[in-house]
């Protein structure tokens, strides 16, 4: 297959729009939902907001621009993207993709719980006891991390369902399959978080948990660990380092303005954001005033437990359409889950055409196939365990790393900030100018750099969730040793299709 053909043949969105919607189906995940509301929380309240918008200007839109030159440049995903700037650097392409297709696998199980609790809504099925139903009644989990149990039926029907769907959407390809589904999911997405939100501040006590929410904590600014906590909120909320955007970019016209779109997704993302944490700690706020608690003993944790154990007690007190908040709710995480599984696993999908010569029906094939018989590892009794100890570590340390490493090779290695915003202020209104070239040599990559040594000297300190010391050396760091190795290895091994001519193509 020649390059101008597999260029043709691989995929281009319909619209602009389209991308768009996309790329914030992609950016606006799970994590929009049940994380930030916590850290905003956690790092002093309203000051938070602070650090938070510093950090996108400084972080997240340079970066986001920054992979849409990548891919509307060089017309290829992550791998061959990075491979055009110099030949030893796809290996760092790769490395992006493992991360991205392991993360696909434990993020449809959360997709399979979202469904089944979609079901599960109707009559508040989970009971009183909402942490016994989830942990015991569904999940089924060990009662130790080595005790791997079978494969728990319930969760596993829910989790076929799931790809079923997801595998629909990608075989369709990219215009009549992630943009359709993203222009439908997106609205609706949009709709059910304002209602859920305008329900939630009618409720009784939601200005007591706003004021826990928002109440501004300046102290806070001064401590170095709020900084990186806004930082790393940021990176991984963008879908950046993911090799998501690059591929996502490649599929757009020639003509399009890169740094308008990446302002969009990226404030668009953060006002989501900001929708979900009004959601959830008005909700909380109720929850402490049904229960006579203050907002901070009710609170807990952001993650799973606010979803699937939290949030059902919740919905158990509200006064009438239970069942209705529950769909609402569930059926809002679920259509969150279901644009960002799809673009994680097109990020795979794209450069396994490219590197193998393989149709798209193939390549979605191989790579949803081994990636749901992985995740049914995550359908075990101890599959909460090891979804979690994975999870951690691939955000933690295998993006982290992935982003620094991209930033290092693009800015200081192949200096390529010059080339890549010519191309971007060709067509952009947004210039890629002084603010984008100093944050990404200096600024992102001294805090990302400061986030690797926080992150690992935090880890050296603390045996993450006191999970044994064996299961986080062989799910933990294991995966993301097994991450890099699947990086050289793909990297190593000869091209078959439209990237075999790339080097040749880009006068290498």
């Amino acid at each position: 297959m020649s390059e101008a053909t597999a260029l043709a043949d691989r995929g281009r969105w319909g619209t602009k729009l389209g991308f768009i919607l996309a790329a914030m189906g992609s950016a606006i995940g799970l994590g929009n939902i049940w994380r930030y509301p916590y850290v905003v929380y956690e790092e002093g309240g309203g000051a938070f907001l602070i650090p938070y918008f510093i950090a996108i200007a400084t972080a997240a839109l340079p970066i986001l621009i920054l992979e849409y030159a990548l891919g509307h440049k060089y017309r290829y995903a992550g791998p061959f993207a990075f491979r055009a700037i110099a030949r030893r650097w796809e290996g760092l392409g790769w490395f992006q993709v493992a991360i991205s297709f392991f993360i696909a696998t434990y993020y449809m199980i959360i997709l399979g719980w979202c469904l089944a609790y979609i079901f599960f809504s109707f009559g508040s099925q989970w009971g009183e006891d909402t942490t016994t139903f989830f942990t015991g009644d569904y999940v089924g989990l060990s009662a130790s991390f080595w005790d791997v149990g079978g494969l728990q039926w319930s969760v596993v029907v829910p989790l076929a369902l799931a790809w079923a769907l997801v595998l629909w959407i990608l075989f369709r390809g990219v215009s009549r399959g992630i943009e359709l589904a993203s222009k439908i999911l997106m609205p609706a997405l949009i709709v059910m978080l304002v209602i859920i939100v305008i329900r939630a501040i009618t409720l009784d006590g939601a200005a007591e948990g706003l004021d826990v929410l928002f109440t501004p904590d300046f102290g806070a600014l001064s401590d170095p660990g709020v900084w990186i906590a806004a930082y790393g909120q940021v990176f991984f909320s963008m879908s950046i380092a993911f090799s998501i955007m690059i591929t996502y970019a490649s599929y757009l016209p020639r003509r399009t303005d890169l740094s308008n779109s990446a302002f969009i997704v990226g404030l668009s993302n953060a006002g989501f954001e900001f929708l979900a944490a009004i959601g959830v700690f008005a909700v909380l706020g109720f929850l402490a005033i049904s229960q006579n608690s203050a907002v901070t003993e009710v609170a807990g944790d952001g993650g799973v437990g606010l979803a699937f154990i939290t949030f059902p007690a919740i919905i158990n007190t509200l006064p009438g359409l239970n069942t209705v908040f529950g769909l609402l709710f569930f059926g809002t995480l679920f259509f969150a889950g279901i644009t960002s599984a799809v673009s994680i696993l097109e990020t795979s999908i794209a450069p396994v055409r490219e590197k193998f010569d393989l149709s798209r029906r193939a390549a979605v094939g191989l790579v949803c196939g081994a990636a749901a018989l992985i995740s049914l590892l995550y359908a075990t009794g101890a599959g909460l365990y090891y979804l979690d100890t994975v999870d951690h570590f691939l955000n933690n340390f295998g993006l982290v790393l992935a982003g620094l490493l991209e930033v290092i090779l693009v800015a200081w290695v192949a200096k390529q900030l010059g080339p890549l915003a010519a191309h971007v202020n060709a067509t952009s209104y947004i210039r890629a100018g002084a603010w984008w070239r100093w944050s990404l040599m200096v600024i992102t990559p001294v805090l990302l750099g400061a986030l690797t040594v926080y992150n690992f000297w935090t880890e050296v300190q603390v045996r993450y969730e006191d999970y044994p010391l064996s299961g986080l050396l062989v799910l933990g760091w294991g995966a993301v040793l097994l991450t890099v190795v699947l990086g050289v290895v793909f990297a190593s091994v000869s091209d078959r299709g439209s990237a075999a001519g790339l080097d040749k193509s880009v006068g290498r």
